[in-house]
């Protein structure tokens, strides 16, 4: 079934009213009628079952026939500081972290940036929502991936540092601390902390649905972070990691590195 982001106003109980530009989908593009079913999903995490009732010119109405959970959120919560690469390098990012389960994006203004106008980045925001939207709806996200304005370096490290949680910033200079070294030494004193805070025992686990990990990730622009932006960076906190001996692609690095956080804390299972 097609899945489709609406307003949260257009549900009132179990009847919905699309309109906009889902119109012109529904009816023009996918040819769907009455009887039809289609999936709708309000960014609150659940997702409704929807059976077309009437398609007219500017809306479509139909009736919820089912209500449930959405299935698609990752426990691991990564908020992406993709440093802001070319337009077409920039969305795949956006586009292909969306898909893989990224919660949050900020677009990172560098030194080695080709745009270095937060002004710049900050029009460009209309079209890179659409990006997520339509990636939200193909891999069968429950919520959107928020998309922050641009920020400098220095407010992104601030920022993450008031956030909490660990920030890791994959660098080609590293050679060392590895990314599943520093997720191995973390993970586990993270699950105390949850413990702690469940009241539970020492010797048990919590369910899985209830061990919400929070990851900044830093990822540089087209040739990189340089050495004192990366110095910056140790001082609030943020810890640069090795991705290996191959150098990736500034739009590849923070999908590996996603990938593989995703992987190692057990929710790509």
């Amino acid at each position: 079934m097609h899945r489709f982001f609406i307003a949260p106003e257009w549900l009132e109980g179990d009847r919905v009213t699309i309109g906009g530009s889902l119109v012109h989908q529904i009816r023009n593009v996918l040819r769907l009628g009455p009887g039809d079913r289609i999936v709708v999903l309000d960014n609150s995490g659940w997702e409704r079952e929807v059976e077309i009732a009437r398609v007219e010119r500017q809306r479509v109405t139909g009736r919820v026939v089912d209500k449930r959970l959405a299935t698609g959120e990752p426990r691991t919560k990564i908020t992406l500081y993709q440093g802001v690469l070319r337009l077409r390098r920039f969305e795949f990012a956006l586009q292909k972290g969306t898909e893989l389960g990224i919660v949050e994006f900020v677009p990172l203004i560098t030194d080695r940036c080709i745009i270095s106008s937060v002004e710049d980045v900050d029009k460009k925001l209309e079209r890179w929502q659409r990006i997520v939207v339509e990636a939200a709806e193909q891999s069968r996200r429950g919520r959107l991936p928020r998309l922050q304005p641009a920020m400098l370096l220095p407010q992104a490290c601030e920022r993450a540092k008031r956030m909490g949680g660990l920030s890791l910033m994959p660098w080609e200079g590293e050679r060392s601390t590895s990314l599943r070294a520093v997720l191995g030494d973390w993970a586990p004193k993270e699950l105390k902390r949850v413990r702690k805070q469940m009241g539970a025992q020492s010797s048990s686990t919590p369910p899985a649905s209830s061990r919400p990990f929070s990851i900044n990730l830093f990822i540089g622009p087209e040739g990189g972070f340089t050495p004192e932006e990366v110095e910056l960076a140790r001082r609030y906190g943020i810890i640069p990691v090795t991705l290996g001996p191959r150098i990736l692609r500034a739009e590849t690095a923070g999908l590996v590195a996603a990938a593989a956080i995703l992987y190692e804390l057990g929710d790509l299972e």
